[in-house]
Order: C-alpha cells, then sequence, then structure tokens
C-alpha cells in the first residue's frame, strides 16, 4: 500500500524595498519565519527578489536607465556573500526549504539567478536565467545550461524556472527528465496587466499537468507608492499593475488554494505527493508516453567558459574536432533526455 505523504508548501506575494537591500533582505528573513511558523517546509520566493526586481527598465530609455541600473549593482547579491549566508542560516533554524530569486552580480555582470537551500542551510542550486526578456537583455547577461538541474532536497525532487524561461519548452523538458516532484517557478508580478496573470495560469497549471508535478509559483507586488515613485505618467503606470498570480498548483492542473492576484500575503497549502504517481500512472511525459527513439533532448550542461588553455591549437568550445577527417564528437557535458 503505498505511503501517504504531505509536504506543506507556502508562496510569497510580498513588496521589496526599493531603496535598501538590507531591508527586502529582512522581509525575506521575516517571511521565511511566517511560513515556517504556519508549518510549511518550503517557501518560494518571487523572481529577483533581492533587492527588487529592475522594473525601471519597462518603463525608462536605456539612455536614461544608467543611475538606476548603477544602484543595482551596487545592491546586487554575491553568491556566497551576508544575504546568502543569512538566509542559509535561516532555512537551517527553521528546518526549510527556501527558494529565493536575487540579482546575481558577478564581477561587471548582473544575473538573474534562482537559489534553492535546502533545510539544513546548504545552497543546494545556484542557477541563472538562460535568456534574459526583452527589456531584461539590457539589465542582466545569460546564463547557461549547467543550472538546468533538479535538486534532492528534503521535501523532494526541487527545479526551478524563472518567468518566460516558461515558454521554453526544452528547458521545461530538461527538468522533467530529471523527475522534478515540486516546480519552483517566479515572476515580477506588478507587470503588464492583468493579461500577464491569465498567461501565467495557463502556464504553470500545464507545466504541472506535463510534468506530473507540483509547481510553488511565487510573483511579487508594488504598492501603489511604489509604482508612482517609479514613474509620475499614469499610462506608464498601468503597465505596473496587474501580472500577479501567486499560487500553488497540483499534478492535475487544480489550484490547491485560490491563487493570489492582489496584495500581499502567503499562501499555505498540503500537497498530497501521492498525486503525482497517480497523474504520471496515466501519462508520463517521460516514461511510458515518451518516444525517445524518435524525439529527443540534447543537453549542453557545462558552464560557460571565457577562456581555455588549448595550446596552439584553437578548439571551438561546443566540439572536440579530430585531427584527421574533420569529424566531430559531442563533448562529456552534453547528455539526451534518456541519459537521466
Amino acid at each position: 500500500m503505498t505511503q501517504q505523504r504531505t509536504v506543506r508548501a507556502a508562496a510569497v506575494q510580498i513588496a521589496p524595498d526599493l531603496d535598501e537591500a538590507g531591508k527586502t533582505l529582512a522581509r525575506v528573513l521575516d517571511a521565511i519565519d511566517e511560513a515556517a511558523g504556519r508549518g510549511a517546509e518550503i517557501v518560494v520566493f518571487p523572481e529577483t527578489f533581492v533587492p527588487y526586481y529592475p522594473y525601471f527598465s519597462f518603463i525608462t530609455p536605456a539612455m536614461t536607465a544608467g543611475a538606476a541600473h548603477l544602484k543595482l549593482y551596487e545592491q546586487a547579491v554575491q553568491v556566497p556573500g551576508p544575504v546568502t549566508y543569512a538566509v542559509s542560516e535561516r532555512a537551517r533554524l527553521r528546518e526549510i526549504v527556501v527558494v529565493l530569486g536575487v540579482n546575481e552580480r558577478d564581477h561587471g555582470t548582473l544575473y538573474n539567478t534562482q537559489l534553492v537551500f535546502d533545510a539544513s542551510g546548504k545552497l543546494a542550486l545556484k542557477r541563472r536565467k538562460i535568456t534574459p526578456t526583452y527589456h531584461e537583455r539590457m539589465i542582466w547577461g545569460q546564463g547557461d545550461a549547467s543550472g538546468l538541474q533538479v535538486v534532492d532536497t528534503r521535501v523532494g525532487r526541487v527545479g526551478a524556472l524563472a518567468c518566460w524561461e516558461h515558454y521554453n519548452p526544452l528547458a521545461r523538458y530538461a527538468l522533467m527528465t530529471q523527475h522534478e516532484e515540486i516546480h519552483c517557478s517566479q515572476f515580477p508580478g506588478s507587470l503588464v496587466g492583468p493579461i500577464f496573470a491569465e498567461q501565467m495560469d495557463v502556464t504553470i497549471r500545464h507545466h504541472a499537468l506535463e510534468s506530473g508535478c507540483f509547481v510553488i509559483n511565487a510573483t511579487g507586488w508594488l504598492t501603489e507608492a511604489q509604482i508612482e515613485r517609479l514613474t509620475a505618467d499614469p499610462a506608464l503606470q498601468k503597465g505596473l499593475r496587474g501580472g500577479c498570480n501567486t499560487a500553488i498548483v497540483s499534478p492535475e492542473g487544480r489550484h490547491l488554494v485560490p491563487p493570489l492576484t492582489e496584495g500581499e500575503g502567503i499562501l499555505i497549502a498540503d500537497m498530497d505527493m501521492n498525486l503525482i504517481t497517480k497523474r504520471k500512472r496515466m501519462m508520463d511525459s517521460v516514461g511510458h508516453y515518451a518516444r525517445p527513439e524518435l524525439l529527443s533532448l540534447l543537453i549542453n550542461n557545462q558552464p560557460a567558459h571565457y577562456s581555455r588553455n588549448t595550446g596552439n591549437q584553437a578548439v571551438d568550445p561546443m566540439f572536440n574536432q579530430h585531427a584527421a577527417g574533420g569529424e566531430h564528437d559531442y563533448p562529456d557535458s552534453i547528455q539526451t533526455a534518456s541519459d537521466y
């Protein structure tokens, strides 16, 4: 007989502090405490929540965005660093898995980075958004596929993607092949308008159904005062409202609690992990419903290298070329879905 196992999840929708990263971090730590106090075993925060999502980039021309961009550099998170140490310690003390989005600074580049801390406080995963979207390309660098990993945590196998990465079916499939049980998705919130929330709802529910996993989705929130501070133009302010859909979805595509689309709050729901098998018994996208001999995924999961020592011979970093014949072999880091 299948043993009953439930995991209590929390999804956080709160506003950052647009002035001081330390104040945003304090909000994160308080929310971890609240979620853990309500029995949650995993808590998910919005996209690049520390210090804040670069809302300015959506409404400000590049020529006049320099000061705001530099301010984001000044307050961005180093990994490891004071922010990761603080979150790690709180996760350990509260024995809760924490999924946090940050603006990560790596020397001269910022990245949209997702961090997964296990309940022991260990940083189990650091991954960078592989393709920043639209206006975001002026703010962040591109990540690589080394972070497209599902990691074992105290609550199960956890994977994560940010925002419109969910419109990249191959990125989602890369996680599906690793049999994620809990998918953590993060969006900025307070962006684009109601249509963004509607599209998000379709996206996360579809992934739950297709992957046969739970989805915990967190979106951010801007207060009216923050919106007015970002721009005094009423037309542009419309682009900083709506787009919130914090939610917890089952493998059957159902909301376990009503989604949060306005204001601040923390959603709590109990996830019956047996629903994963119930869903996959009928449709396992990376098992009995797959046809790997017809369709498979190729993944280059090697971290990006900006310099290589190759002697006197120039080598394409994607391939190893034989000295004779001009044939190519895929490096060891390139895997197919069937390798997992």
